[in-house]
């Protein structure tokens, strides 16, 4: 097993490598899977590249898994993903923006905390829970629409985002 947020602020990691026998994990293009690659465990936080798509086959995105990725400006998150782990893009210093698709149904904790340049956000319709801290000092985030799919919003969900000036909920 490898433990939450593992490699999150490795920021000189640029890639990980399995070798061709382990029977655990995988990886692809230096970035680490489960052997059947539907959970993502960790891109490597000094990877580089503005942009990532996240495979087909991921169906969950681990604990801490983009953690400190300050180069990603885009991740694409694809309508297989529905589970976001605690803490997965907290400190993506640069990314601009993401959607959240239909298919997750709750954000977690910490998820985007300190996204200092996140300045969009599209939630998912089948989202039902916004996790404690989940935008958290997101400084450059204007404005948010919840969906009427939300029954809770955790403590300081928003806290710290000092440029937020409208929130929108929707139903």
């Amino acid at each position: 097993s490898i433990g939450r947020s593992a490699f999150s602020g490795c920021s000189s990691l640029t890639t990980i490598e399995v070798g061709a026998g382990n029977v655990n994990y995988t990886e692809v293009n230096g970035v680490l899977f489960n052997t059947e690659k539907t959970v993502l465990l960790t891109y490597p936080a000094g990877k580089t590249g503005a942009n990532y798509n996240i495979p087909d086959s991921v169906t969950s995105i681990g604990n801490g898994a983009f953690g400190t990725c300050t180069t990603l400006t885009s991740i694409t998150i694809g309508d297989s993903v529905t589970s976001i782990g605690d803490l997965a893009f907290s400190d993506c210093r640069s990314l601009t923006s993401i959607t959240i698709p239909d298919s997750v149904t709750s954000i977690g904790r910490s998820v985007f905390r300190g996204c200092s340049s996140l300045t969009s956000i599209t939630i998912g319709d089948s989202v039902t829970s916004i996790g404690w801290r989940a935008f958290n000092d997101c400084t450059s985030l204007t404005s948010i629409t919840i969906p009427d799919s939300v029954t809770s919003i955790g403590s300081q969900a928003f806290a710290y985002c000092t440029s937020l000036t409208a929130v929108t909920f929707l139903g």
